[in-house]
């Protein structure tokens, strides 16, 4: 089941290496690689269906049925880096998917040999109630919420570079630190609870806000078709995460 449950070790994969793989019919890994796309890309696509006007349970059922769709139809399958940033491509085949379903009645059971990926949809309707405002645009809501993603997949990956690094404590003790600045006294408090003068912990803070940038950097490349266009998605990921 998709959900935002932490990403299973395949996910360590570029974003790219999973596209191709799902849609290559050959691939053994084909069901995985989607479902970790899945897993990645669920919320902003579940945002987007459920702004469009669509309650909770049809919304559910509309973006499991896009994701067995791309399977089923191979729409995977060719796609190259090429073809422009993943981001436009999978809202791009999710709108064209939407006005196809638009007069079908998806919650209807699907037989034969489709494909269920489901989603768990309480946890998508608790995360969606909490959205700060209701009256954003879908595809704004959808570009600001895959901006939020790529942020929390670089985390993640960071997390686990660290704690393989053997720097899993140390890591927890920084991270709020790599979105804010510390609180007067903070560093002196924390820096004696660690065991470290305190410049030491600020030279910590400082590495570790340099790599988590070239962690956020590495995801996105994932995500476009050439480096060129990396500094341009990094400019439009922050202005869609500040608006």
């Amino acid at each position: 089941m998709c959900s935002d449950a932490p990403f299973p070790k395949a996910f360590a994969t570029t974003r790219w290496t999973l596209v191709l793989a799902a849609g290559d019919p050959g691939n053994a890994d084909r069901r995985q690689a989607l479902e970790d796309l899945c897993r990645a890309y669920w919320y902003p696509l579940y945002a987007h269906v459920r702004r469009r006007g669509n309650d909770a349970h049809r919304a559910e059922d509309l973006t499991q049925g896009f994701f067995a769709r791309l399977l089923e139809r191979d729409d995977l399958s060719g796609l190259t880096r090429e073809g422009g940033r993943f981001r436009s491509f999978l809202l791009t085949a999710l709108n064209h998917y939407l006005v196809n379903e638009h007069a079908r009645e998806t919650a209807q059971k699907r037989g034969g040999d489709r494909v269920t990926i489901s989603l768990d949809d309480d946890s998508a309707e608790e995360r969606y109630q909490r959205e700060p405002s209701h009256t954003e645009s879908p595809d704004r809501l959808f570009e600001r919420q895959w901006a939020l993603t790529v942020m929390e997949s670089a985390l993640r990956n960071l997390d686990r570079e660290q704690t393989l690094a053997g720097k899993g404590v140390l890591f927890s003790a920084l991270r709020p630190f790599l979105s804010r600045e510390p609180e007067p006294g903070e560093y002196a408090a924390l820096a004696q609870r660690l065991g470290l003068a305190q410049g030491t912990l600020a030279v910590q803070v400082h590495r570790l806000r340099d790599r988590y940038r070239q962690v956020v950097r590495e995801a996105v490349a994932d995500t476009v078709a050439s480096p060129l266009e990396i500094d341009d998605e990094l400019r439009h990921l922050l202005i869609a995460m500040s608006s």
